[in-house]
């Protein structure tokens, strides 16, 4: 996309509109004008080329003279950018640049939710026997949903957020996955393949990466449908100062007879008649520091849950986040006929 929409100030109104017709699948039809130097001075639209052409009907006129030089950017980052304050002044395409002013890149805010810095790890590698025979030949990831595979879904959500670097553990038929999506460089990020020879669990996979980049790593199940609000995840760590943070889905348990309230003595104080109890279960998805890694035993079969453990033992602050949206998991054959039919009306 870069490369696409940079323009030199240099050049014509007209080469402008011929640049301009060849930029496709973008929220706002923009370009970026540089000097000599290759430093971004200004964004030129449609309705700029329209005005001047209005006063003057120039098309030879040179782009400089025409782009908007008070622009709205930023300067890259690793950390978090919170990009609600530009999408509410309705700028749709914002350019990050670099300390000299040249581009970095640019983000597309109808696509984009937000910069979070993290990495994330997508367990892919369990055989998903529950669901032969679909998966005898299919790895459970790669089942279809809708034009896509499962895991699809969640990589795109994952690059919604700005995550650019992705892991994913695979076993079970995973040159699929391999082959499917190569080395990201398709979807713009970068994707790293985690080879499990045994069954690691859950989480054993995380110690098989030699360095995190980020200080803060995403680990989720590839087999989820999920609208799950990683931004949401990502703050609730930062601001509490936690060392986990758990995606959370309700789950309703009805009780189709009276529940007694008791005192000593089989006393009953009270009762509520076929009561409905909701509680927070674990939804597949967690956000954490990236030193309690070091607590993984080296390819060895450990769990997430292993490490929820380990962090209430040593006192520290395991949080959890409800998902305020859709949530399934594909486990079963009536898990995933559900998804398939909720496929029919998905709009994300």
């Amino acid at each position: 996309m870069k490369k696409n929409l940079v323009i030199s100030e240099k050049e014509t109104i007209l080469d402008a509109l011929q640049k301009l017709n060849l930029v496709t699948d973008v929220s706002r039809l923009i370009l970026f004008v540089v000097d000599v130097q290759n430093r971004v001075i200004g964004s030129l639209t449609d309705g700029d080329i329209r005005r001047s052409l209005s006063k003057d009907k120039d098309l030879l006129k040179n782009i400089g003279e025409v782009c908007n030089r008070s622009f709205k950017f930023i300067f890259e980052s690793e950390g978090f950018i919170n990009l609600n304050g530009f999408r509410d002044n309705n700028i749709k395409m914002l350019p990050l640049l670099n300390k000299d002013y040249t581009l970095s890149r640019v983000i597309d805010l109808e696509k984009t939710k937000s910069i979070i810095p993290m990495e994330c790890m997508i367990m892919a590698g369990g055989r998903g026997k529950r669901l032969s025979p679909l998966t005898d030949d299919v790895p459970k990831p790669m089942l279809p949903l809708g034009k896509k595979p499962i895991i699809e879904y969640n990589i795109d959500r994952l690059i919604s957020f700005g995550i650019k670097k992705i892991y994913i553990s695979v076993k079970y038929l995973g040159e699929q996955i391999v082959e499917y999506f190569g080395d990201g460089s398709s979807k713009g990020i970068d994707i790293e393949y985690i080879w499990e020879d045994k069954p690691l669990g859950t989480a054993g996979a995380l110690s098989l990466v030699d360095n995190f980049e980020t200080d803060h790593v995403l680990l989720m199940n590839s087999d989820l449908f999920t609208n799950v609000n990683f931004e949401e995840m990502f703050l609730k760590l930062i601001d509490k100062k936690a060392d986990m943070v758990v995606a959370s889905t309700e789950y309703k348990v009805d009780v189709p007879y009276a529940v007694f309230e008791c005192g000593s003595d089989m006393k009953v104080e009270n009762f509520k008649e076929k009561p409905t109890y909701v509680y927070h279960s674990n939804a597949g998805v967690y956000a954490f520091k990236k030193e309690w890694i070091s607590e993984i035993p080296k390819d060895a079969f450990f769990d997430i849950t292993d490490l929820m453990d380990k962090i209430v033992f040593d006192k520290g602050l395991l949080l959890h986040n409800p998902i305020r949206g859709y949530w399934i998991d594909i486990g079963k054959p009536a898990d995933y006929k559900n998804a398939q039919e909720f496929i029919k009306h998905f709009k994300d």
